[in-house]
């Protein structure tokens, strides 16, 4: 039997996640980077309190920078100053949930001696093991972006969050989440210092034309050893987008010499499928998240952000484009995503996921003057694993959704009841296990748990390339096989379920489960769960059609 080790993840929370992540990026101001940074606590990890304290460079003491959730605490404490002595003590104490720090209300007497900045509220004890209490402390340190994307370096300043909505301490996930959140925003505000660093150096660019020497060394050097990767590139004319001097962390990013960059424009670099994202960012201004190409084959990706130097007398003369490594945001992203829509034991597709592919093939059909009306519908993005390959219906790395999106919608159409003329359509195979649960009785969950991830594996192998496989819940499993005939959906039925019932080696043992399968057919006019509790029922008419022995042998 499986043991869920993540709480289910709703897409709209990560899309919303995504989307504070976003902003964070594309704040216009340092002060407004972290604004944004104290509001999306609010707005995405469910707390009602934030603060931001961030690391006064040249003092080396913590400054209250921003806070969101409560004005009163606001007026109180925004602005106030916490020795870097004291910081260090609290981020010292407690109890270490990975980079997060978690002061419990019964240690909060000892804090009463520093200077850190904090608003008192009290409550009564809790009433049971995780509530959080009024005087609990969450810290999560931010820290300036080490070696490829990891967060080794200095100490750049500390998100203090107060009152989660569900009144509890986090869980396993929202304490990834915001550990993630933290690594996220420290990338955001050097990323925001770095901006209004290079915004200054153009500003003087432009203001001293009488030292324009001086001008451009200074613009050399703030090329040259950024810490994110910079390009110039060609302006205008056939030449347009033409690299003309890239900086070592862009070559160190992409492993080719800036010699051989000079031979490249962004567009011989960057992903084919992200070749439009690149064409719309080519402005002033634009920004884009796209792949580009490693000189070893592989793709990274990255945020690009372009800005236009331009000449007093001339005009624009080229474009100055910012490169930032993402790689690592991305995977965290798309973990996230993979586990909120597979089954965390098999691996399959889940059930939302599964009805999500099924609805995209459908759409509501009205029936005008004895014909169909064609309606235009919606398709998903294929997905992607941690590593930015595809996922294809299957749920294996490599494949192609055979759902993609076209321009209009081809509707769906189940062959007739009564009628073989070869008729093809999109088969449902709903497979439910027969002698399950006396394995589970009598050797075990563990034993389960085997015997569910070895019919699934035999599954994904059996069927096709762009068909899905996906785990309904229990010893439920559903397979969507298009372009397929009666007689199709039959045999792909019989191979199944010959594959299900050899036998499977569980905590030391051979044992053998049966299947039984009912085949539904999807068309347009059907929502997914009409389709899926047709194919539900016929597996039930089959499975008690069969002899109990036969079922049990499979």
């Amino acid at each position: 039997m499986e043991t869920e080790s993540e709480p289910y993840v709703r897409l709209a929370s990560l899309r919303q996640l995504h989307q504070v992540m976003a902003d964070m990026n594309t704040a216009r101001s340092l002060a407004d980077t972290l604004q944004t940074v104290a509001d999306g606590v609010i707005t995405a990890l469910g707390y009602e309190m934030a603060c931001v304290n961030l690391v006064r460079p040249a003092e080396g003491d913590l400054v209250v920078a921003a806070f969101s959730g409560n004005s009163a605490a606001e007026a109180l404490i925004t602005g106030r100053v916490g020795s870097r002595e004291s910081w260090d003590r609290r981020l010292n104490m407690g109890e270490k949930w990975g980079d997060l720090v978690f002061i419990p209300h019964t240690e909060g007497w000892v804090l009463d001696d520093d200077d850190v900045p904090q608003w008192y509220t009290d409550g009564p004890a809790p009433r049971f093991e995780d509530e959080w209490h009024p005087s609990d402390r969450l810290f999560a340190p931010m820290y300036t972006p080490g070696i490829s994307g990891s967060s080794c370096g200095e100490l750049l300043g500390v998100i203090s969050v107060d009152r989660p909505r569900n009144g509890r301490h986090p869980g396993a996930w929202g304490r990834e989440a915001l550990q993630m959140y933290a690594f996220q925003a420290a990338i955001a505000i050097s990323n925001a210092r770095l901006r209004a660093n290079m915004q200054r150096a153009l500003v003087r660019l432009e203001r001293e034309q009488q030292a324009l020497r001086a001008s451009e060394e200074s613009f050399r050097q703030a090329f040259e050893y950024a810490p994110s990767g910079m390009a110039i590139a060609e302006m205008g004319g056939d030449q347009h987008g033409r690299i003309l001097r890239t900086n070592d962390a862009l070559c160190r990013l992409l492993g080719r010499p800036a010699s051989a960059m000079r031979r490249y424009s962004f567009s011989d670099l960057v992903h084919p499928e992200d070749i439009g994202t690149l064409l719309r960012t080519s402005a002033e201004g634009g920004r884009a998240e796209l792949r580009l190409g490693r000189r070893d084959g592989t793709y990274v990706w990255v945020s690009l952000r372009n800005s236009v130097v331009a000449d007093a007398a001339d005009g624009p003369r080229f474009l100055l484009t910012h490169v930032e490594d993402i790689e690592e945001r991305k995977r965290r992203e798309l973990q996230l995503a993979h586990r909120a829509s597979h089954d965390s034991l098999t691996g399959l597709p889940n059930s939302a996921e599964l009805r999500s592919r099924l609805s995209s093939r459908l759409c509501r059909r009205a029936e005008t003057g004895g014909g169909l009306e064609s309606l235009d519908a919606a398709y998903g993005h294929p997905a992607y694993d941690a590593n930015g390959h595809g996922f294809d219906f299957a749920g294996t790395a490599g494949g192609s959704s055979s759902y993609d999106g076209y321009d209009h919608h081809v509707h769906t159409v189940a062959p007739e009841e009564g009628r073989d003329d070869g008729a093809k359509g999109l088969a449902v195979l709903f497979c439910d296990l027969d002698g399950f649960k006396s394995i589970n009785d009598r050797f075990g969950h563990n034993a389960g748990d085997a015997v569910l991830i070895e019919v699934a594996r035999r599954l994904g192998r059996a069927v096709r390339d762009g068909d899905t496989v996906a785990r309904l819940g229990g010893d439920e499993f559903v397979i969507l096989a298009d372009g397929l005939g009666k007689a199709d959906a039959q045999d792909l039925a019989v191979r199944l379920r010959n594959e299900i019932i050899q036998p499977i080696r569980a905590e030391g043992r051979a044992v053998r489960v049966g299947a039984s399968f009912g085949i539904g057919w999807a068309h347009c006019g059907m929502t997914a769960d009409e389709v899926l509790k047709s194919a539900d029922e016929r597996m039930y008419v089959e499975k008690r059609s069969r002899p109990k022995a036969h079922r049990r042998a499979g």
